[in-house]
């Protein structure tokens, strides 16, 4: 049998041994880890109190480590001839095993006898979030640096993409004439200088597959939002295709999917005309982009024609010729192209002529002029005798028809004769022949007010 003394000596020649050899391995760092059930440093190493301890200095010893960790609840050690007794709670089974571990390693420790009891977290337990409001406290202090600097450089991405728009739209004023247009492309090169900075700031916080997904998902968000905006994508790529080829200006008296009106706005969405009735119309640009468009005002000269009938008996010739005195007379009708008075076909009981002319329809009214036209080659028509008859129409007597010629059946009956107040090319019913666009843009100007900066097209001319 060993005494006491022979016993702690052997223990301690063991213990030197065994320090010896695990002196060559690397050491553990100290500090405790903020989470114990993440990572538990194994304590192999001796804890080297003095070459023969005490019990009460093992006691010390070990208490000091168990209370710095903070991982047990009330832990006390008592050291009875080498053997250390371990009582308290322990939140886990790792950390129970680990506080023996440390006993057992300490110097002149003969055996650990581990009585630790594991200790429930209670339900309404605010330690953990607590700790992660603190943990989420130290990494927005961590990060506090990168978000100065993040912000820093996106506000100077933001300025030099508005300076670079600036400056593309200027460069761009005389190169590209459509303004819509003009001002998609300059904000298109802003937009990239701004994700040039954004992929920046992604590629410095080591969000490098965010960054390639931003730059690379532009692309795609725009065609989802074209997807599911099909009608305003549509109008609003119409309106940039409008802007460029400009089939009409404000103030074009236009033909657009039946309406018929003069242009009084293109904006991003709809084509706004005032009709001849004083109406205004909004079309969307799609429908415009994809209807035939008929501009009466590009072209300053208009042509229209109508049909009158003149009685078999007349001489086709001379209504020709009383026709293009009235049209060769007739302040309105222009010399060149000249007018022309063709027969059309032959009816029940006319012969039916087609009278073209042309006009200035900027200057002119077709309907006026037409109306005025119409009117004058009636009286010219009256003047020299031609009959206009109407449509002829048979009645059947199936037992005949007694004809007696009295005094006025036997004169034959003469023309009436104009009416005097039926001269001159225009007349008050009229309203003169001038173009309507005046009056209704007068009109126009009455009605809610247009945003002018909307407008994609010029002044009026």
């Amino acid at each position: 049998m060993f005494s006491r003394a022979g016993a702690r000596r052997v223990v301690a020649g063991w213990g030197l041994l065994s320090s010896m050899a695990l002196a060559q391995l690397p050491a553990t760092p100290v500090g405790a880890p903020d989470s114990p059930e993440d990572a538990l440093p194994p304590p192999s190493e001796r804890v080297v109190v003095k070459p023969v301890a005490a019990d009460e200095e093992i006691s010390r010893r070990v208490s000091k480590v168990l209370v710095a960790t903070g991982w047990y609840v009330d832990p006390q050690v008592r050291v009875q001839d080498g053997v250390v007794f371990l009582r308290g709670g322990a939140r886990s089974v790792e950390l129970k095993n680990w506080a023996g571990e440390l006993a057992r390693n300490t110097q002149d420790v003969a055996a650990v006898a581990n009585q630790l009891e594991i200790v429930d977290p209670p339900m309404f337990d605010a330690e953990p979030v607590l700790d992660s409001l603190r943990s989420l406290w130290r990494d927005v202090l961590t990060a506090l640096p990168f978000v100065g600097l993040a912000l820093l450089v996106m506000g100077l991405s933001l300025a030099v993409g508005l300076l670079t728009t600036r400056v593309a739209r200027r460069f761009l004023r005389d190169r590209i004439r459509a303004r819509l247009l003009r001002n998609v492309v300059a904000g298109g090169v802003g937009a990239l200088v701004f994700l040039s900075g954004l992929y920046v700031i992604l590629r410095v916080s080591g969000l490098t597959q965010l960054a390639l997904t931003v730059v690379g998902g532009t692309g795609l968000l725009g065609l989802v939002v074209g997807i599911a905006f099909r009608d305003i994508t549509e109008n609003f790529l119409a309106s940039i295709f409008l802007s460029v080829q400009r089939p009409f200006e404000t103030g074009d008296l236009v033909e657009v999917s039946a309406v018929t009106g003069y242009v009084q706005q293109l904006n991003l969405r709809v084509t706004i005309l005032m009709t001849l009735e004083g109406n205004l119309v909004q079309i969307p640009n799609a429908t415009v982009y994809k209807s035939n468009v008929r501009n009466f005002t590009a072209n300053t000269n208009r042509r229209e024609d109508f049909v009158v009938g003149i009685g078999y008996e007349q001489s086709i010739s001379d209504a020709q010729a009383t026709a293009m005195s009235v049209l060769l007379a007739h302040p309105a009708v222009l010399e060149t192209p000249a007018p022309q008075v063709l027969v059309d076909d032959l009816g029940r009981a006319t012969v039916n002529l087609r009278v073209y002319f042309w006009l200035n329809g900027r200057e002119h009214s077709w309907l006026k002029v037409r109306s005025s036209v119409i009117r004058m080659v009636k009286r010219g028509f009256q003047q020299k005798g031609i009959s206009m008859p109407d449509e002829a129409r048979e009645v059947i007597f199936p037992k005949g028809l007694a004809i007696t010629l009295g005094e006025e059946a036997a004169s034959p009956k003469t023309q009436e004769a104009p009416e005097a107040d039926d001269e001159g090319s225009s007349r008050q019913a009229e309203a003169g022949l001038s173009s309507e666009a005046g009056t209704l843009e007068r009109q126009a100007a009455k009605t809610t007010p247009l945003i002018d900066e909307e407008n994609l097209l010029k002044n009026p001319r």
